[in-house]
């Protein structure tokens, strides 16, 4: 498929009066519509005043986890915006967490560096942001990260927390605190766990670890991970009835749940379109979960940064994604989550190539007629904030209408990169801006 193409209606080649063209079609109650429930906002960056934040802390409210999105993983406009609006509700309204798409484990390490300044943040992100989390290794995320650190030692008796919430990856550090802790507390059943998690523990750079994973023999996968679930029962048996080490043996018993999703996750498949299909629902159960297991040991206010498609309610795609995350958060909280979608209406982004071998930059141009995007770019702000639930009628009509809606992964272009989506249906608020720039990667090596 070739990259987004612009296309004109009839209408399109009529006359229109200027203001009409800034603003829409004469008789066009839809953007007057939109305009009236936009905040602008004055910047995408971190830093500065953020009295323009006002509207997204109204919006959260009493939310526990916000999850927002992003129409591409590599622009640097979205990372940015998401960095902006973590640390306002940390100052502003609490939140004491944030949640990446990125594996748990990687999460566990990061989190060691922003809490007790354990690790180097670039060695980690170099080391585990690689292959499918090869866009999350940006300079925009390590200033996040650095922002976190440098919060815990301003405010080292309630310090601000990182975790990743998927389980693609799982590093060694995962397998070595949870042997690590039977070889304490039940040094017999050591060899045992040995056994279970023979050739599971990373040898090998993440990337590869992926690769070679997934190259296996679906048995042998399948193998692996029914020996992953028995060292997750064999794990559950240790819990201590009572006592102050009930805290420890959760996070253990998490770590060992992870290990068992990534096992698990591995056990589909992937050459059956139907078991395509249910990895990628259980996938996003398994993220909301970890994100629920999260709130409900730190009691914290959670952030979570994801593809839009994972943060909304409703998927691009039913018959390759039939169930999101977001859906499966509302499901747990309630109206404790809240979901805000990013768009953009122009710009440029990273994103591999089909083949997923070679990282490239990417420019489109404006969205086409007829797009969710294309609207959106004719309210008057450069970027903005909408609460798609407050709506004026007009809008919100227009808004629960399915339109065509840009969506770009890890790789471009893809089979599709425009989906029919309904914005108020799949999100709660929304975030715009009229241009985004390209991510700045890291080095790799």
């Amino acid at each position: 498929m070739t990259s987004l193409v612009v296309t004109l209606s009839l209408s399109l080649l009529l006359p229109v009066p200027a203001a009409a063209a800034a603003r829409g079609t004469a008789g066009d109650p839809v953007v007057p519509a939109l305009e009236r429930a936009a905040s602008p906002l004055r910047s995408a960056e971190p830093g500065g005043d953020t009295g323009d934040l006002r509207p997204v802390g109204r919006a959260v409210g009493g939310a526990v986890v916000v999850g927002t999105g992003e129409a591409t993983h590599g622009s640097h406009d979205f990372l940015a915006v998401k960095d902006r609006v973590f640390r306002y509700l940390v100052e502003r309204r609490g939140f004491r967490t944030f949640a990446l798409e990125t594996a748990w484990s990687t999460g566990a390490r990061l989190d060691d560096y922003v809490v007790h300044g354990e690790g180097d943040p670039r060695r980690i992100m170099r080391e585990d942001f690689q292959y499918t989390y090869v866009l999350n290794n940006t300079a925009e995320n390590l200033a996040l990260v650095e922002w976190m650190r440098a919060y815990n030692r301003e405010h080292p008796e309630d310090p601000v927390r990182f975790m990743g919430d998927d389980w693609g990856y799982t590093g060694p550090e995962l397998y070595d605190r949870v042997t690590g802790y039977v070889a304490r507390v039940r040094p017999g059943l050591l060899p045992r766990f040995e056994e279970l998690y023979r050739g599971l523990r990373p040898a090998r750079p993440s990337g590869e670890y992926q690769k070679a994973y997934l190259a296996r023999p679906l048995a042998e996968r399948q193998e692996m991970a029914s020996r992953t679930g028995r060292a997750l029962r064999l794990t559950e048996s240790l819990e201590p009835r009572e006592g102050p080490g009930r805290e420890e043996f959760a996070r253990v018993l998490r770590h060992a749940t992870v290990i068992d999703q990534t096992a698990t996750g591995y056990g589909f498949d992937f050459a059956d379109p139907r078991q395509v299909a249910e990895a990628m629902r259980w996938r996003d159960e398994v993220m909301a979960d970890n994100v629920v297991w999260w709130h409900e040991h730190t009691g914290h206010r959670i952030l979570l940064a994801g593809h839009n498609n994972h943060i909304g309610y409703e998927p691009e795609d039913p018959e390759v994604l039939p169930r999101t995350q977001g859906a499966f958060l509302r499901d747990r909280l309630g109206s404790g989550y809240l979901s805000i979608g990013l768009t953009f209406g122009r710009g440029a982004f990273k994103a591999t190539d089909p083949e997923e071998t070679h990282m490239l930059t990417h420019t489109v141009g404006p969205a086409r007629p007829g797009g969710n995007e294309h609207t959106l770019d004719r309210v008057r702000h450069e970027r903005y904030v909408l609460d798609l639930r407050t709506a004026p009628p007009p809008a919100r009509h227009w808004l629960g209408t399915a339109r065509p809606t840009r969506s770009v992964g890890t790789a471009y272009p893809e089979e599709r990169n425009e989906f029919d989506i309904a914005l108020g249906r799949c999100f709660d608020v929304l975030i715009h801006l009229k241009r985004v720039r390209d991510a700045d990667l890291l080095p790799t090596a």
